[in-house]
């Protein structure tokens, strides 16, 4: 395996995205740009990764995080040559192992790993692998020059092309595979002597060129793949790229998916077969699903884990929680960080469940609020039941015993404790713990008042 060293350039403002924002943490699927092609660089074993970063520094560093950067500051933003050059003394202690560069842009969140790896595999010893792409529309980008044997000799750019090289399609993507020693040398050549004043990273191909090297150019499969972000509009179209991509790899999987084109995965989803999911949705962080299951519409999971055969209906969030084979969740049912259901449970439509653990076969149908509870087997909550489980200072424990049946509109003030088989009378305030298999209820005694009159409005005051 090659000694690798990868320098990502990130320097950028960003000037079109008229964002305080810099420009490599803007995000696609929920995470940076940036990040995008850091996680990439590490997916090839690379020894080291040196990140060029300039502008809004501080926020990039405060985001960004790892053991293996090497954080390279560009104080002047003069060229993509300058911009290696900075990163050049951190490469200095593999210069001897005659390490390959990859030189990859934190604006290009999509490049594959496969595409990376075919670019090195196929770097000459003595030249340079360069990434190339074909475009519909090649304006404005550099032209791929080759020989007769298909070697690239030159990269032209387009202000400064002929109409016989304006005819080609194929363009430069900027990113490189070269060795650390012959780097070195051509980039202390680069000349600033242009119309922008900048040194160019893309002036090392002719100077190889030129010296006899070999320059391959590995064309790749998918344009957007190599597109980099300059403005709101690219940031969107890589998003929707980026998701389509997901979607094709879930049907892939044997899912189901009602419209591929409304679903958003924004983080690792890994799913089993069968499972089905509706238009709408969106996973976020590690998320998990199991054979059969159903996500309905307008649904959002959160760093979850859904078993088999488990039916989540339309309109629910479920988030850092664990849903049991053979449950059901919702409609408008919210399961928040800490719970876990077992075995066939069932939360209805508007259930909140935060930090409880339910066990097989129990059910909240509709209307409640289970906060900080441990709710056994055969357990039955009915509507309007409230778990109160703050004092305003510290959060209390409810514990719900096998087989109990809470009637609606029931109170359960924690710290509390019921017991097996309890049956709690609709309208009941629990303030205490009760013995198995009892009875338990509060109510006021009903009064009734013959022939009341409502009071009526003062019309001389309204």
């Amino acid at each position: 395996m090659m000694d690798l060293s990868v320098v990502i350039l990130a320097a950028g403002q960003g000037t079109r995205m008229r964002s305080a924002l810099p420009k490599v943490l803007h995000q696609i699927a929920s995470k940076p740009l940036v990040q995008h092609v850091i996680d990439t660089a590490r997916s090839l074993g690379s020894e080291s990764i040196h990140l060029v970063y300039g502008h809004g520094g501080d926020l990039v560093k405060e985001a960004i995080n790892g053991d293996d950067l090497s954080w390279v500051m560009q104080t002047q933003q003069l060229g993509t040559g300058h911009a290696v050059q900075q990163a050049m003394p951190g490469l200095d202690g593999s210069l001897d192992k005659q390490s390959t560069v990859l030189i990859l842009y934190g604006d290009v969140p999509l490049i594959k790993q496969q595409t990376l790896k075919n670019l090195l595999d196929n770097k000459p010893a003595d030249g340079i692998a360069l990434l190339t792409v074909a475009l519909k529309d090649p304006s404005g980008y550099g032209r791929i020059v080759r020989n007769k044997n298909n070697h690239v000799t030159a990269i032209v750019e387009h202000k400064d092309a002929d109409p016989e090289t304006l005819l080609i399609k194929e363009v430069n993507t900027g990113i490189m595979a070269v060795s650390s020693n012959d780097l070195k040398n051509w980039l202390s050549d680069l000349s600033n002597e242009n119309s922008q004043g900048e040194y160019y990273l893309t002036d090392i191909i002719a100077m190889a060129s030129e010296s006899g090297r070999s320059i391959v150019g590995i064309l790749a499969d998918d344009e957007l793949e190599v597109e980099g972000v300059n403005n709101r509009q690219q940031l969107a179209r890589l998003e929707r790229h980026y998701q389509s991509l997901e979607a094709e790899k879930l049907m892939l999987k044997g899912v189901t998916l009602y419209d591929p084109a409304r679903v958003d995965v924004r983080g690792e989803l890994n799913v089993e077969q069968d499972v089905t999911i509706d238009i709408n949705t969106i996973f976020e962080g590690k998320v998990s699903i199991g054979s059969g299951s159903y996500i309905g519409a307008n649904s959002i999971l959160i760093n979850c884990q859904i078993g088999n055969n488990v039916h989540i209906k339309a309109n629910s969030i479920i988030e850092d929680a664990v849903i049991g084979n053979h449950s059901s969740v919702g409609p408008f049912a919210r399961i928040r960080p800490g719970t876990i259901l077992k075995e066939d449970v069932h939360i209805g439509n508007f259930v909140e469940v935060k930090k409880s653990i339910i066990d097989k076969g129990s059910k909240a149908g509709h209307l409640a609020y289970l906060g900080d509870c441990e709710i056994g087997k055969n357990v039955n909550v009915g509507a309007g039941t409230i778990s109160c489980n703050y004092d305003g200072a510290n959060k209390h424990i409810t514990i719900l015993e096998d087989d109990v049946f809470v009637g609606s509109d029931t109170q359960l003030v924690a710290p509390v404790r019921v017991g097996k088989g309890v049956t709690i009378a609709a309208g009941t305030t629990v303030t205490g713990n009760v013995s198995d298999y009892a009875l338990v209820m509060s109510r006021t005694k009903q009064k009734e008042i013959a022939n009341w009159t409502r009071p009526t409005k003062n019309k001389s005051t309204n």
